[in-house]
């Protein structure tokens, strides 16, 4: 009898948990407890694509450091005990402070359904809108403004426009890092078509800038003295839309703004702004893409509003290939925004302050009390709970010790708040470890639910495998204390399928009062339909599916009509002597908010390895600061060590510092630390780009770098440590020589009994340690007097086999050749390999190199990087 073939698993369709792109993943399970990761080629978002964390996802599961349990001040617990334990403390505080002395801190890693319960439990049974979320750091400003000129939150076009426009304008975006699908997608178009223009605006050159016709290096700030420049231009060159602005309030005063806005503010050469203004008036099909340099400033919804005044007062909105475009940084940050996940918000994009529309959503809950004003939001809440107001806060799948501004008052806040309780997948992060009650989640992959991406398309999130140990779904945790607080037949859902017919069925009735978000055609839904979900679009109801906004007006105001802002910019602040640089913060390309996901997949701690700061060369070059350099970055507030990156990338007297770093992957690299807690005072959004601080070279006596088997310990002065395949690595520095280096490493690797091998050098200060377990290399030390020229990857590859004799020269043998750094972290293709390809003549071109190696070929985002390293190799060719 011949044995049937072994079942191929189906894949499962679900959602990528990163960007705001929102692409589509095909999942499979492999049977072993892990899956295999394909982009999607049906979901409308990629086609198909995913960038190097998407492609990577696969890598990130597993049981490491999950929170497997609830806990109380550390102890295992059950359900029922921590659950019992979380009512009794909110319900008590509420009897005792009232409403408001609770609070909620919410994510957009969270999906609709859980958001949507949250929202519920707090706005209409606790009765208190003290609910925020991360999203407030990242789009606050862009709902800010979408409502005082649309009336309502409403992102207008489709990511189609982006390939359907003749200019495409990114500003404050770095797409190639920050959204690399929609980037993709982007350069595709750009090159079908040869004809469309892409222009950059940004203070800082980024890998997006490749892309550019036209990069804009303007000042930083000053982004709404630009755009108004743009609608003075656009009144005096007769490009006014005077048919469309019959639907518009406010052209006057704008433009009288827009004319009194001085040019110089921007920094730019006026020969540029105008080649800007004639791009921009001489495209019709124009769309402004904007991001967090945009909204992350104490002006980011004038920001806004200057950019949206531009496409109201042209009429370039809502048509196919024009409009302004708001790109979340967060997977569900849309979803949050749909159900009320804001302070200042209420379910399905009503008004929290309208009387009629707290009536007509208290009535659908048939809840006890219902919030009459906006809570507090992220900044303000963290100062409630500083001084005391806020006595107990539930924080969900966000670690604001590390992410939020003022990030050590955070941290000082949380650890004197009466009750801390914190729901995540790990225990190991700076927030969890403040927690009074930790609650253990259920992680991508393992729940279900919807999320909404920056173009308004719904997708499901899929259960892929089962949940480990106790992990429960969001949802159902908020709802067993709803209902232990006396709220249960409103939070007795069966199933997520339940909360999202719900939260459609209320949307119709926000679409009786007027609001955009209706996708009331799907309040029927039944489970089964519920799982096969597919992409969609709101709104969805009756009258209309799908589509874009404001095309022919039709706006959400009372009278109808679009509303354009007087925007008047501010003029910089005047740099402070003593902390004379500004520092500016972001993501990078393969790391992902605190890293406690991507930092779990070895390949994506590759490509930059170690915390650093861009400092221009001038200034490099001012204070002593050598390639390789640690550097101390401070303020008032508090002090980093980073790695210096010199580059012309920065403009003198700006930094740059990426947001990834916390406590557990580095001993001084929370930069959010610096970050004081100034907010837009309209959408309550932190300026997380305009820090200002000193810079001046770490004092270190030694430097080293280490690889091991296991996790190595913390010991004092500088380090930051990642996952490798193999185990671990990790930089050290320190003011303070170690006089028994082998006494530091066996504890620095905890291991007292293994038999080292040791060489020194004492002419240059070298010594480099190896631990053996029989012929394996189980850790390495390698320490002297400067930062160490040593063939990393390569080394931290030979843990666990057995090391050649030379490991300690810290370079390869001649047969064990090292690619070197990884540079394209999707096919893990190295520097020295593409170097190689390079030099050796066949690759002379960045589709050559695709070609050759693969590098560049997924995602695209390290094609910036391949066009440096031809171009550097081009120019030393003799003409």
């Amino acid at each position: 009898m011949i044995a049937d073939p072994p079942r191929i698993p189906e894949p499962i369709r679900t959602t990528c948990p990163y960007c705001g792109v929102g692409c589509g993943v095909l999942a499979t399970p492999d049977g072993l407890g892990g899956i295999v990761v394909k982009g999607d080629p049906d979901h409308p978002a990629n086609r198909g694509r995913l960038c190097s964390k998407g492609s990577a996802l696969g890598e990130t599961l597993g049981l490491h450091d999950r929170l497997l349990s609830p806990r109380v001040h550390g102890a295992e617990v059950s359900w029922d005990s921590a659950l019992d334990l979380v009512a009794g403390r909110l319900s008590r505080v509420i009897a005792e402070h009232g409403p408001d002395a609770v609070a909620f801190y919410v994510s957009g890693q969270m999906l609709t359904e859980d958001y949507y319960v949250a929202n519920k439990l707090m706005k209409g049974f606790i009765g208190s809108a003290n609910i925020d979320t991360n999203s407030r750091l990242c789009m606050a400003s862009s709902v800010a403004g979408h409502r005082r000129a649309f009336g309502t939150d409403t992102v207008p076009g489709l990511y189609e426009d982006l390939e359907l426009a003749d200019l495409v304008v990114l500003t404050g975006a770095n797409l190639a890092w920050c959204h690399p699908v929609l980037y993709q997608r982007l350069a595709a178009a750009r090159s079908a078509r040869p004809d469309m223009r892409v222009v950059v605006i940004d203070p800082r050159r980024t890998a997006t800038c490749d892309l550019a016709d036209l990069h804009l290096p303007i000042s930083p700030g000053s982004d709404a003295a630009l755009f108004n420049v743009l609608l003075a231009a656009i009144a005096d060159r007769g490009a006014l839309n005077t048919g469309y602005l019959t639907q518009v309030n406010g052209l006057e005063p704008a433009l009288r703004a827009a004319r009194a806005t001085d040019p110089g503010l921007t920094g730019l050469d006026p020969g540029l702004i105008a080649r800007f203004t004639a791009l921009w008036i001489g495209a019709e099909k124009v769309v402004t893409v904007y991001s967090q340099g945009i909204n992350q400033s104490t002006h980011g919804t004038d920001n806004v509003s200057a950019i949206l005044n531009c496409h109201l007062a042209t009429g370039r909105i809502g048509r196919p290939g024009m409009g302004p475009f708001s790109v979340t940084g967060q997977p569900n940050a849309m979803g949050g925004r749909e159900v009320g996940g804001l302070a200042n918000m209420l379910a399905c994009h009503l008004e929290l302050e309208n009387p009629g529309h707290r009536a007509a959503v208290q009535s659908f809950w048939a809840s006890p009390t219902m919030a009459e004003r906006p809570g507090l939001k992220a900044v303000d809440m963290f100062r409630a709970v500083a001084d005391g107001r806020i006595k107990a806060i539930w924080i969900i799948h966000t670690n604001p010790v590390v992410s939020m501004p003022e990030a050590d008052l955070v941290a000082a806040a949380l650890q004197a708040c009466p009750f801390v309780v914190v729901s995540d997948v790990t225990d190991q992060t700076d927030t969890a470890r403040l927690a009074h009650v930790l609650l253990p989640a259920q992680a991508w992959g393992e729940k279900e639910g919807t999320a909404s991406n920056s173009e308004r398309t719904i997708s499901r999130q899929r259960r892929l495998l089962p949940a480990p140990g106790q992990a429960r779904e969001d949802w159902r945790i908020l709802a067993q204390v709803a209902t232990r607080m006396g709220f249960g037949p409103a939070f007795a859902w069966p199933d997520a399928a339940a909360i999202f017919a719900e939260h459609a069925a209320l949307s119709g009735i926000a679409g009786g009062l007027g609001s955009d978000f209706d996708i009331s055609g799907l309040a029927g839904l039944a489970a089964q339909d519920y799982a096969d979900l597919t992409p969609f679009t709101w709104p969805r109801h009756a009258r209309r599916s799908g589509g874009r906004f404001f095309a022919t007006g039709q706006f959400h105001t009372p009278d109808g009509r679009g509303r354009m802002i007087p925007v008047t910019p501010e003029r910089p602040e005047p740099r402070d002597p003593g902390h004379p640089f500004r520092l500016n913060t972001g993501r990078i390309r393969d790391q992902w908010h605190t890293m406690t996901r991507t930092a779990r997949a070895p390949r994506l701690n590759q490509h930059l390895a170690e915390p650093f700061v861009e400092i221009h060369p001038a200034d490099a070059t001012r204070l002593g600061i050598g390639a390789d350099d640690l550097v101390q970055v401070g303020n008032a507030l508090g002090q980093v060590i980073l790695r210096a990156q010199i580059t012309e990338r920065v403009q003198p007297g700006d930094l740059f510092a990426p947001i990834h770093w916390t406590g557990e992957t580095a001993s001084a690299a929370r930069v959010d630390i610096l970050v004081p807690g100034a907010v837009d005072p309209i959408s309550g959004q932190p300026a997380s780009k305009s820090a200002r601080v000193a810079l001046a070279r770490y004092p270190a006596a030694w430097h080293g770098f280490a690889v091991s088997a296991r996790k190595p310990g913390e010991p004092g002065g500088y380090w930051s440590r990642n996952r490798t395949e193999a185990g671990w690595r990790m930089e050290l520095a320190g003011t303070d020589r170690p006089e028994d280096w082998l006494a530091f490493a066996r504890d620095l690797f905890a291991l007292n009994d293994a038999q080292p091998s040791i060489v020194t050098d004492a002419r240059r200060g070298l010594v480099r340690l190896a631990f053996h377990d029989g012929p394996r290399l189980i850790a390495a030390l390698y320490t002297g007097p400067a930062p160490l020229a040593l063939a990393r990857d390569f080394l931290a590859a030979q843990i666990g086999q057995p090391a050649p004799a030379q490991v300690l020269a810290g370079v390869p043998t001649g047969d064990q050749p090292d690619q070197g750094p990884i540079l394209c972290a999707c096919l893990n293709v190295g520097l020295h390999r593409i170097q190689a390809a390079i030099a050796s003549g066949q690759a002379r071109s960045v589709a050559e190199l695709g070609a050759l190696l693969g590098a560049g070929t997924n995602c695209g985002s390290c094609r910036s990087d391949l066009s440096a390293l031809l171009g550097r190799h081009l120019a030393r060719e003799p003409a």
